[in-house]
């Protein structure tokens, strides 16, 4: 896929509906050749549209306007070269544990989680937030996790977690100021509700800080692991973080998690992991899978506000 589909595709299938700022600037890019000449001298796994819309965010730039955006762009890209190519996009969105409380809840309790691409850490809390399933409420307080959920009875009950750990080339800091302004920069523009629920995640993890470990997800995956309390049931989770990885290194990661004790979640987009069969999806949007030990179970979005159960 060339730079200019890449950013098209993401504007039809991810943005639309969700962000009309972003469809419309991802749009804009698909078809500005200087821009995208700027963006083909990087490497190609930091061209990513959420990565350049997130830095120029961070920087201060314009992104509801296309014009704007461009002549910020190519008048600032030496700055923005050198954030893409030391940033990653550590989307942090607690919302997406909506997606994996079904799952969590229904394994042997209690739980020692470990996630992979952590971030800050902000998906180990999955007892600590409350859920709206429809019209179905599960817990209390703030932040409410909203989740169109099709195909499934909501949980009746969290999961018992006992111990949190999280495994990141670059993990953040949710009591770093700079780090929470970062993953505030890769929210998208009109999602207000999203700002919010980073602040009220940043601050129940500002409480009880989880174990967070700079690492490979490979090579330092076992070493981490080892460390989860006896009498728990490991499990281990990660969510749109292995598109990220190379392919060699992926099925690695696959052997080795497939060899430690207890469950393996993944959350990726189709074609990242490798499935027999996977139904039909909803509908054009871009989904992700949840699989459970290699078994596919339901599609989901990227930011957890909705799922569909395979029946």
């Amino acid at each position: 896929m060339t730079t200019a589909e890449e950013y098209a595709e993401f504007g039809a299938r991810e943005a639309r509906g969700v962000s009309p700022a972003y469809e419309r600037l991802a749009l804009a890019v698909s078809r500005d050749e200087e821009v995208l000449a700027l963006l083909d001298g990087l490497p190609a796994s930091k061209r990513q549209p959420n990565l350049l819309f997130g830095v120029v965010r961070f920087l201060g730039g314009p992104v509801e306007d296309p014009a704007g955006f461009h002549e910020f762009t190519v008048a600032n890209w030496p700055v923005i070269a050198a954030e893409m190519r030391a940033r990653a996009t550590q989307t942090n969105e607690a919302g997406r544990c909506a997606v994996l409380l079904p799952v969590l809840a229904a394994l042997p309790q209690p739980l020692a989680l470990l996630e992979v691409g952590a971030s800050a850490g902000l998906c180990l809390y999955p007892d600590r937030y409350a859920y709206r399933y429809g019209d179905h409420l599960v817990g209390s307080g703030e932040p409410v996790l909203e989740c169109a959920a099709t195909g499934m009875a909501p949980p009746g009950s969290f999961p018992s977690v006992v111990w949190r750990a999280g495994l990141d080339l670059n993990p953040l800091d949710v009591t770093d100021p700079a780090d929470v302004a970062w993953l505030d920069a890769l929210i998208w523009p009109e999602h207000a509700h999203r700002r919010a629920r980073l602040r009220a995640a940043a601050a129940i993890g500002a409480v009880e800080p989880p174990l967070l470990v700079r690492g490979d997800v490979v090579d330092d995956l076992p070493a981490l692991a080892a460390k989860a309390p006896e009498g728990a049931t490991l499990v281990v989770f990660h969510t749109s973080v292995m598109y990220q990885v190379p392919a060699p290194r992926r099925q690695a990661f696959v052997e080795v998690v497939r060899d430690l004790p207890g469950h393996w979640i993944a959350n990726e987009a189709p074609g990242v992991l490798s499935y027999d069969r996977l139904p039909a999806p909803p509908d054009g949007a871009l989904y992700n899978v949840l699989a459970l030990d290699g078994t596919p179970l339901a599609w989901t979005r990227s930011h957890g506000q909705a799922m569909s159960w395979f029946a």
